[in-house]
């Protein structure tokens, strides 16, 4: 196992793949506590995190704050709306008054893309990005990978399929990092106007129609249509994106049946995702949120471990 040197995990992108399998192993070791009868350990006792979303979340919120507990630390919740941001104060301010409480580490979802960059460089915390815009959320991607690994023994050389709202996507930039440099081969599909061919220069295979993007693929992992970071029309109707592009008990023929079925959530049932797929057995999207505990508990004892 890689030795941890970070005091921050902004993105996917910056990490090595060593660094990526020392998280997964960690994790692995992690997720056996929460199979113990008592499910705490003091691996951060004495340490005080404080979890600061500027946007809204109920899976990564839960996670993070659920994971803290486990590991003994103290633990702070601030959101948006209850703080002095409302007043005017800038991020930096807010961060600034937070480190100056002795604050350990800082976990912050927020809509501006590089936020948790340009505060990393600032404040001697620990800073760990829970989401920022469109841009990154490595514990997503991480405990994505974990799943995969865990499910399949591997990730090198398996066929790894992203459908949906690419270019609005954090987890899809996140995932597509990762995988690639744990070597396995990643599919992008979707409509051409939310599917940035861009991504075909890092060796990632761009498909527009469905049937192409799940031929042949061991995971597929759809994302939802991100409404909230759109600014004009990208497909003319929701009911036409669904019949295009949903997977449903039509389109799941062109799945291999041993193929993993992955969502990051929120599912919205009956457009990229049916019911009957979600709640079947090829799906392991339940075991996604039981492994981000696993891994976010991970990332919150190596970066504590360097401050």
């Amino acid at each position: 196992m890689a030795k941890w040197t970070r005091k921050d995990l902004i993105s996917t992108y910056d990490l090595s793949a060593e660094e990526i399998t020392t998280i997964l192993d960690t994790a692995s070791e992690f997720k056996k506590v929460s199979e113990r009868r008592i499910k705490k350990v003091p691996a951060l006792r004495g340490k005080t995190v404080v979890n600061l979303f500027v946007e809204p979340s109920t899976r990564t919120r839960t996670s993070f704050e659920l994971a803290e507990q486990r590991l003994s630390a103290d633990i702070i919740n601030i959101s948006a709306t209850t703080s002095s941001l409302t007043k005017g104060e800038t991020l930096l301010d807010t961060a600034k008054n937070i480190e100056a409480l002795q604050v350990n580490l800082l976990v912050m979802r927020h809509s501006a893309a590089g936020s948790h960059y340009f505060l990393a460089k600032r404040l001697s915390c620990g800073v760990i990005n829970a989401g920022d815009g469109a841009h990154c959320h490595p514990t997503q991607a991480l405990l994505d990978t974990f799943t995969i690994r865990e499910k399949k023994g591997r990730i090198e050389g398996l066929n790894v399929s992203i459908i949906g709202d690419i270019l609005h996507s954090r987890v899809a930039r996140s995932n597509i990092w990762a995988l690639i440099k744990l070597g396995a081969n990643v599919t992008i599909g979707g409509p051409a106007t939310l599917v940035p061919r861009e991504f075909e220069k890092i060796g990632v295979r761009v498909c527009d129609n469905l049937k192409d993007t799940l031929e042949g693929a061991d995971v597929v992992n759809l994302l939802r249509i991100q409404h909230e970071r759109q600014r004009a029309s990208f497909f003319p109707s929701i009911g036409e994106y669904a019949a295009i592009f949903g997977l449903n008990k039509e389109t799941i023929k062109y799945l291999k049946p041993d193929a993993l079925v992955m969502h990051p959530g929120p599912i919205n049932r009956g457009v990229e995702l049916d019911s009957s797929i979600a709640d079947g057995p090829q799906s392991v999207i339940l075991e996604q949120v039981t492994n981000g505990l696993a891994v976010r508990m991970a990332v919150l004892y190596l970066i504590a471990g360097c401050l």
